[in-house]
């Protein structure tokens, strides 16, 4: 920070639960929407969806002085999320291609498999954790497939990725340092694999990203390991809330849950809804390179600003009604639950599939489900559900 003394407008620090910053949101939009805090360090947060796109789309905001809020990358730069354009773009160039709908389609059986595969003991037990006994498990099953990982690596990034994810939701920073220095050793050793024992760049990441080239020279390694460090995590914490999330609206709408359940072609369209109104990050941050004023508030250049996407998803300028779920909503395209910009998530397409067919599974497997014990929520960067314990009635 450049350090100001900017009185602080809201609290990010203090307890929270599932519902809880939905309401401190709606205060801020209309209240202060450019609110500042000096928490970890002092940061902006921009409220309201016009400000949150421009700012994610805007080249005036960058990404690579600080990528999200609170700033927890103690070790090297992970692009493209760390860099910005045009340096980030050889890598999204190189993972973009096997992030495509098709490609995402193409995994749909796989992600079917394995996501019963995990519902089926849950269910039989007719209780658990939709977070931890499912979602948690069920995205990186897909990152390792989608990765080609062996069998003991997909072991080992299950165990290590769920490490890594409570430990940032704990705020543990010697074990958000541990684990994350064991997901670059993983990053080195897929790397060396593949220098080893070539794949298709067609269908590995790591091959693309080797095989990539700028002005006719290849990435740097370090930078190509930080990439695939970062790609295995970052598709991760996103779709355990989510499905969390999810999960507890459900519980508390069972009309909802019985009308999906009978008519399940109306799971897509209600799960951009859900990605709507459960937006699962608030931290992801800016840095403006030059003064900028937003809403009669001059933010300087070095200080840190979250785009909180899930209180632009919840803007009542753009979205009537909008603490409601709304099925089919006119303009629910606009939402921006994967972001926009340079740093759009590269991964939409496969999130959706994943979710979908979650979704699609859990509801056909059982005749009703409903939220049984305390609801445990996440903490910045992200928001929503991080357990949610279930009573599952079998179909």
């Amino acid at each position: 920070m450049t350090g100001r003394a900017i009185p602080s407008d809201f609290d990010p620090l203090g307890p929270e639960t599932f519902d809880s910053p939905y309401a401190i949101y709606e205060d801020l939009r209309a209240r202060c929407p450019v609110a500042h805090t000096d928490a970890w360090g002092g940061f902006w947060a921009l409220m309201k969806y016009d400000d949150v796109k421009r700012a994610a789309a805007d080249p005036l905001f960058i990404t690579s002085v600080q990528n999200v809020v609170p700033k927890v990358a103690f070790t090297g730069r992970r692009p493209p999320l760390h860099l910005d354009p045009p340096e980030h773009t050889p890598y999204r160039r190189a993972l973009d291609p096997l992030l495509t709908k098709a490609k995402a389609d193409a995994l749909e059986p796989v992600v079917r498999r394995f996501t019963i595969e995990l519902l089926e003991p849950l269910i039989a037990r007719g209780a658990g954790d939709i977070c931890g006994d499912f979602s948690m498990h069920l995205p990186i099953k897909v990152f390792a497939e989608w990765m080609n990982l062996d069998a003991d690596a997909a072991r080992a990034l299950a165990e290590v990725g769920r490490a890594y994810n409570y430990a940032v939701q704990a705020a543990v920073d010697e074990t958000v340092k541990e684990t994350s220095l064991a997901l670059y050793a993983m990053a080195r050793g897929v790397i060396e694999d593949r220098k080893a024992n070539p794949r298709d760049p067609a269908v590995d990441p790591a091959a693309a990203l080797l095989a990539a080239r700028v002005n006719g020279e290849p990435l740097p390694d370090e930078l190509i390991i930080g990439t695939v460090r970062q790609v295995l995590v970052v598709g991760i914490i996103a779709p355990t809330v989510m499905i969390g999330s999810i999960a507890v609206h459900l519980s508390r709408h069972p009309e909802l849950q019985t009308q999906l359940r009978n008519d399940p072609a109306l799971i897509p369209a209600a799960v951009e809804e859900f990605l709507r109104l459960y937006t699962p990050y608030r931290g992801f941050a800016r840095t403006a390179k030059e003064d900028v004023d937003i809403r009669g508030r001059t933010i300087c250049p070095g200080e840190a600003i979250a785009i909180v996407y899930a209180s632009a998803n919840r803007d009542e300028d753009v979205f009537p009604n909008a603490d409601q779920f709304i099925l089919n909503r006119p303009n629910i395209s606009d939402h921006l639950g994967f972001g926009m910009g340079a740093h759009a998530c590269a991964g939409s397409a496969l999130a959706r599939v994943e979710l979908r067919v979650a979704l699609e599974e859990l509801l056909a497997r059982t005749s009703h489900f409903e939220v049984a014990g305390d609801i445990r929520p996440t903490r910045f960067p992200e928001i929503g559900a991080l357990s949610v314990p279930l009573k599952l009635t079998p179909r």
